[in-house]
């Protein structure tokens, strides 16, 4: 089986202070497990304090939400990947549905960070996800699968085997709205096809998570069902009580 991973997306939430403060309260109630991945994922500015706070709990890992393709050079306001190394983040979310719809993210982009990830020793997990209008035409997995192909273009089979993948659709992220586990479980199903076709039988080891509207009461279910390796939690990982039950699931 692969191992659950459960990831929490703070957004634009939670500065330095804010997180340093959520971090003892999250490590006084979480009681340290083997058998899953956690990850937080905190605004640029609170990461190395995430990390400072975690101490040697090593059972919790730290990631960033985005960063850029190169490594240096005059980019203002952007993060590089060797910044989020050195700050001790050892995970990227790549192409968040708001990095790609609120922002502009071209799938040509995403490729370019996956590979800057890699480079300097993050691992990435690649977001897809269709909006409301794909899903109402049909066209869910035509969508699903551009982003993912396209995103991997640039990796080798044995990389691609070593990162994740989130399915998100847009339409459930923050609006309530939640794709059914028969829903995620059939989409999981059309990039686990995709994986399998690319890089074989080294598909199986590649984690994908489910997110959009993920709360403590549908978390189990959707871990539950068919093909779902673990969530992406926006909304409900902000408090600390909510995020450690559904890192309970």
């Amino acid at each position: 089986m692969r191992r659950p991973i459960f990831a929490g997306n703070w957004k634009m939430h939670h500065g330095p202070t804010e997180a340093r403060a959520y971090m003892a309260a999250f490590a006084a109630r979480w009681t340290p497990r083997t058998d899953r991945t956690i990850i937080f994922f905190p605004p640029a500015v609170s990461l190395a304090t995430v990390v400072h706070a975690l101490g040697a709990r090593t059972d919790l890992s730290v990631g960033a939400q985005n960063i850029w393709t190169e490594d240096k050079g005059a980019f203002t306001g952007e993060t590089s990947a060797p910044m989020v190394k050195d700050a001790g983040g050892r995970y990227v979310l790549v192409g968040h549905s708001e990095r790609r719809h609120v922002f502009g993210e071209t799938d040509a982009q995403t490729a370019l960070k996956c590979v800057a990830a890699i480079r300097n020793g993050l691992t990435p997990i690649l977001c897809v996800g269709e909006l409301l209008l794909d899903r109402e035409a049909g066209r869910t997995t035509d969508v699903v699968l551009r982003q993912l192909r396209a995103g991997l273009a640039e990796l080798s089979a044995e990389v691609v085997a070593s990162i994740a993948i989130a399915y998100e659709p847009v339409w459930a992220i923050g609006t309530g709205k939640t794709a059914t586990p028969e829903d995620a479980s059939v989409v999981h199903a059309d990039i686990r096809k995709a994986l399998h076709h690319s890089i074989g039988d080294r598909a199986a080891d590649v984690p994908v998570l489910y997110g959009g509207s993920v709360n403590t009461g549908n978390a189990k279910s959707l871990m539950a069902a068919e093909g779902v390796d673990g969530l992406l939690v926006g909304g409900a990982c902000l408090d600390v009580e909510s995020w450690a039950r559904i890192c309970d699931t």
